[in-house]
Formats: structure tokens, sequence, C-alpha cells
């Protein structure tokens, strides 16, 4: 069988290319397991991966949680009462 010819000297320049640029890698690809390297994927952990931080600097921490003071949390029983005692009124 007799090799094909190109019409074109482009296609040839290009099949060259491609070849010259599959032995590179082929190369490359030899050097690697010639020297023992091996490359390792880290394995994935089980559970949603974490959130990744943009480098912005970090949002304003939230303002502590406000307590009720005792006084207040009298004034607040003593007005239920009053409004449950008048629902009872109303309702007799």
């Amino acid at each position: 069988m007799t090799p094909q010819r190109y019409n074109s000297g482009m296609a040839l320049k290009e099949v060259i290319a491609l070849i010259d640029a599959e032995i590179a890698a082929l190369k490359e690809a030899r050097a690697l397991l010639a020297t023992g390297s091996v490359v390792t994927v880290a394995k994935r952990k089980a559970g949603r991966p974490p959130k990744i931080q943009p480098d912005t600097p970090k949002a304003p921490k939230r303002k502590k949680k406000r307590n009720l003071s005792p006084e207040g949390r009298a004034r607040i029983a003593e007005a239920a009462r009053k409004r449950w005692a008048a629902q009872r009124k109303a309702a007799k």
C-alpha cells in the first residue's frame, strides 16, 4: 500500500505539528513514569465541600443578642394577665 499524498502543503504541516505535539506529550509522560514520581489525586471527603472564601475582608460581626430585663419581663407578663382577664370577662 502506498502512502497517501496530500494536495495541500498546509495540511501536511498541520499533521506534522500535531504529531510533534503528541510525541512531546508522550515523552513527558514517559519521563514522569521513568522517575517513579506518581501523581496522586486527593481523595474526596464525605459531606458537603467547604464554601470557598473570597479574598474580600470578612463580613462584620453580628450584634449581640438583646436580653430582656426582669422588669421588662414583669411588665409584659402583667399586660398578658390583664388581656386574658379582659377576654374571660367578655366571654361570660
